[in-house]
């Protein structure tokens, strides 16, 4: 029998505590302006009537627009442990604000792909910049018995809110047309959403989100602590075996996540389908995956309270590998449910590194390693597509990529046993 008082004592648990309820406007109206722009991107440059994507130009999409800020993040990320958080996410805020601007102009004037993508690439990098920042300082808004639950509670809504801008996007495309000047009207539109979530960035006092100052601060210039930022980040993951573990899982899930999108992606553009090019059913299948990680949410809390989360996230990957056998028939439907179960149990591998990084980690080092899990979030990601690009035929129907992908989750599952298990015995 379901306890019907749960819901209710978790909203009152969240009322009680004012400063994490205004950091949660802040990440709601961001993911909603950042599932806004990365649908109304992918509508103008993969399913535009006016342009054409072929299996290298979707990897080559991804590469342009989240490579080089994954290989920059970690350096950047050191001024998250070294200046006023709420600085930080001001300023990410403003320059994004107008970077959107930059991008709906050069989608009106029909400009070449690269210069679209090389300003939505600067995009990106504010967003997530704005996105690690928002991790690192919820350990400040939230006693340190609630951060797994807080954590899923923002992680999940923050994922509910990106996928409904990602579904509002069709509205905008359905009244002004799936060419250039329609994906021009949709991202004008992402300035509503990211000029508020300047303004609730504003309104937080000074530095009550951090870094906290401690013996394991980095001192001395601003220029040393970004130019040894990715070191500083390398080396705490490395020392910390419970967030190695987890993002070695993680890093697992994103490479199996690059696979299915790039399969699913090749698939729906040789369907017979109307000019909107499968944008339809992609979105389905985003969505079903966007599903299964809200769920994660709810049910990664009370799997870790009962198995703890070493072996909460050993399970995860052992369930997502025998789905992802599951779905190596390539049948859409199949797909879309293999989506759904896959997301809820790699979210459920997040969300256990998110709580490894907000627990384990010295707060003045915890922006570092939040920018190293966005790094390896993203590289893991794009490897995946590219590799996946060099094998898959025109049409898409490849069933030894599906299960390359499983044999890619026994891989993550065996390096996060390994790891987290020295972890434990080192208490």
């Amino acid at each position: 029998m379901v306890d019907v008082r749960a819901p209710l004592a978790l909203w009152r648990s969240v009322r009680a505590l004012p400063e994490f309820r205004r950091l949660l406007e802040v990440r709601l109206v961001s993911q909603f302006g950042d599932g806004l722009f990365a649908a109304g991107l992918a509508g103008g440059l993969l399913f535009s009537t006016e342009r054409a994507a072929t299996p290298w130009a979707i990897a080559g999409s991804f590469a342009v627009l989240y490579l080089p800020y994954s290989l920059l993040g970690p350096f950047a990320g050191a001024l998250l442990d070294r200046w006023d958080r709420r600085l930080v996410l001001i300023g990410a805020n403003i320059g994004r604000l107008l970077l959107v601007l930059v991008v709906a102009w050069l989608l009106v004037v029909s400009a070449h792909d690269l210069a679209i993508l090389v300003a939505a690439l600067i995009v990106n990098g504010f967003t997530r910049f704005v996105s690690s920042g928002l991790s690192a300082a919820l350990p400040h808004v939230v006693p340190r018995e609630q951060v797994v639950t807080m954590n899923s509670i923002a992680t999940a809504a923050g994922g509910a809110a990106a996928f409904l801008g990602a579904i509002f996007m069709l509205v905008p495309r359905w009244l002004f047309g799936a060419n250039d000047v329609g994906a021009s009207a949709i991202i004008f539109l992402v300035s509503v959403p990211v000029a508020l979530a300047l303004w609730l960035s504003w309104r937080f006092p000074p530095h009550l989100l951090g870094p906290d100052d401690s013996t394991r601060a980095i001192h001395g210039s601003v220029a040393y602590a970004v130019a040894t930022g990715w070191m500083h980040g390398a080396r705490t993951v490395a020392t910390v075996p419970t967030v190695a573990a987890t993002l070695a899982g993680l890093a697992a899930h994103r490479m199996v996540l690059g696979i299915n999108s790039l399969l699913v992606l090749v698939l729906v553009r040789h369907t017979d389908v109307p000019d909107v090019a499968g944008l339809g059913t992609t979105a389905l299948f985003f969505a079903a995956v966007g599903i299964g990680q809200f769920l994660a949410a709810a049910l990664m809390p009370i799997a870790v309270a009962r198995w703890g989360r070493y072996a909460t996230a050993n399970g995860s990957l052992a369930i997502a590998a025998v789905i992802q056998v599951a779905g190596s028939g390539l049948q859409l439907p199949v797909m879309m449910v293999c989506g759904f179960l896959l997301g809820l149990a790699g979210q459920v591998v997040k969300l256990c590194a998110d709580s490894a990084m907000q627990l384990d980690v010295d707060d003045a080092l915890r922006g570092h390693v939040f920018t190293v899990q966005d790094a390896l979030f993203w590289i893991a990601f794009i490897i995946a597509v590219t590799a996946a690009a060099a094998v898959i035929p025109p049409g898409g129907h490849q069933p030894a990529l599906a299960l390359a992908g499983a044999g890619v989750y026994l891989l993550g599952l065996a390096a996060h046993a390994t790891l987290g298990r020295r972890a434990r015995r080192s208490g």
